[in-house]
């Protein structure tokens, strides 16, 4: 039932757009403004909440059986360079506000979760799997994206990489 979940949730997002070739955000590209819902209801706007930060963009799922544990992961690497205003934004990809937040309660990260039902922002990112995730520099620049499964060393690397 997942694998299906996941081949609708590709084929969604490459659906959506009326005609639109899809959009492939890679490096050295800007990252792509958004505005969403935080899980407390309030309007989070990228980059704007976020001005002048190194961030790490994660799109995610509940069904998506690397996400947990590389949230998890994702979380304990952040804090060693929260010094360095490195922050962590995670994006749930097309599920409902409810599978959300207790899927981040069950997880208990210090970072935030946005909304995308209708899986727009990860449309203008390209996201066609997950997990993906996106590494912004403090200018908005895309320095770095890995596409599924990735280890503590890929993600530091890719992290060392943004805040130099």
């Amino acid at each position: 039932m997942k694998t299906l979940t996941s081949l609708l949730l590709v084929l969604l997002l490459a659906a959506c757009g009326g005609g639109e070739p899809p959009k492939n955000v890679n490096v050295g590209d800007l990252a792509p403004t958004f505005q969403a819902v935080r899980m407390d209801g309030m309007a989070a706007h990228f980059p704007a909440a976020w001005t002048g930060q190194p961030v790490v963009i994660r799109f995610w799922a509940d069904w998506c059986r690397y996400c947990a544990p590389e949230m998890k992961l994702l979380d304990t690497i952040a804090a060693r360079y929260r010094d360095q205003r490195l922050a962590v934004i995670a994006i749930n990809v097309g599920q409902s506000r409810k599978t959300v937040v207790d899927f981040m309660a069950k997880l208990d990260v210090g970072y935030p979760s946005l909304m995308d039902e209708q899986a727009k922002i990860a449309k203008s990112y390209g996201v066609v799997g997950l997990p993906t995730t996106f590494f912004v520099d403090a200018k908005g620049v895309v320095r770095g994206k890995i596409v599924g499964e990735a280890d503590e060393a890929l993600f530091v690397r890719h992290i060392e990489a943004l805040l130099r």
